[in-house]
């Protein structure tokens, strides 16, 4: 038997068909086009799914589910909230059994989604507690329980990134002040660099970008953090020192085997891992005991794939 994976994205939705062992053997993409409505993207859903198993000669009998990743908010009761795609409150799982009603299906946040498929193939594979961050444009986050998502009584679990983790200078797009968010993604990285900046620090991080603050990116800071530059090296201490905050926060609450750090900052591993797990323990209940290892996330793009194929 085979497992579907879909991975619904703000601008494409990718399927593969996976095996038992996490890897993808055939996959197929699509546009995802929000703007013609909820139910159009359900349509292309369709047929990307059926289209794909029709082109590898398979049909639903040989899938045992299929899994799907959402960027947004899925509650018990299926329906789903997704502002990058307009859905609001839209009767996702109703819609998927009305389509696909040979075979089960699940859904899960996109961060659940990708945690879920670094516990069964990648960096948190055969732990039986762990965590993972993606730290990307926002940070999302997936607590895996015994190979388990976990979400929640209500499916609103694991928002890891709406942590409240220390009072900031800017409100995050939910509307609270101090998420994590608003600390350790991408975006953050770059607000607080221009911030310092503009209140005239000397900075390669101006030259870099010809002058044109609008033009900083995350990797741009990281560049200038290994030239020992000022203004970069006191945004990724900043950086680093609320990611440990919430690691922290996570290790006291739950005690996990293991915490995995993803997303597009992640690939600066070199510089985030250096030093981490010391700050975290700084900040820990018991500090002498060992706790969970840090690593980072390292099956990338294919992750909403593999993790939406395990959901059940």
């Amino acid at each position: 038997m085979y497992f579907v994976g879909v991975d619904i994205g703000g601008t494409g939705i990718q399927a593969g068909i996976v095996n038992e062992n996490g890897e993808i053997l055939f996959r197929k993409e699509c546009k995802t086009n929000s703007s013609n409505g909820f139910e159009n993207v359900m349509n292309d859903i369709e047929h990307l799914v059926r289209g794909l198993l029709k082109e590898n000669n398979l049909d639903m009998r040989d899938i045992k589910s299929i899994g799907f990743g959402v960027p947004g908010f899925i509650n018990k009761q299926g329906m789903a909230t997704a502002v990058n795609l307009g859905w609001e409150d839209v009767n996702f799982i109703e819609s998927l059994k009305n389509r696909f009603n040979e075979v089960d299906v699940y859904a899960e946040n996109d961060a659940t989604v990708a945690a879920l498929a670094e516990a069964k193939s990648g960096s948190m594979k055969g732990k039986n507690c762990a965590v993972m961050y993606t730290l990307g444009t926002g940070v999302g986050g997936g607590i895996i329980i015994n190979g388990k998502a976990f979400s929640g009584a209500h499916g609103m679990g694991s928002e890891l990134g709406h942590v409240i983790i220390g009072e900031n200078y800017f409100d995050c797009n939910c509307g609270n002040n101090g998420c994590l968010e608003t600390f350790c993604s991408a975006t953050a990285i770059i607000k607080y660099a221009q911030r310092l900046i503009k209140e005239g620090r000397a900075s390669i991080i101006l030259d870099m970008v010809n002058g044109n603050l609008e033009d900083i990116n995350a990797k741009i800071v990281f560049d200038a953090y290994r030239e020992n530059d000022e203004v970069a090296v006191e945004t990724i201490n900043r950086f680093k020192l609320y990611l440990s905050k919430a690691i922290a926060n996570i290790v006291n609450t739950l005690d996990p085997d293991i915490i995995s750090l993803g997303g597009g900052v992640s690939r600066a591993s070199d510089i985030i891992l250096s030093g981490l797990k010391e700050l975290v323990r700084e900040q820990l209940v018991f500090k002498n005991n060992e706790f969970a290892d840090i690593v980072c996330a390292n099956l990338g793009a294919d992750a909403g794939i593999i993790g939406a194929a395990f959901l059940s």
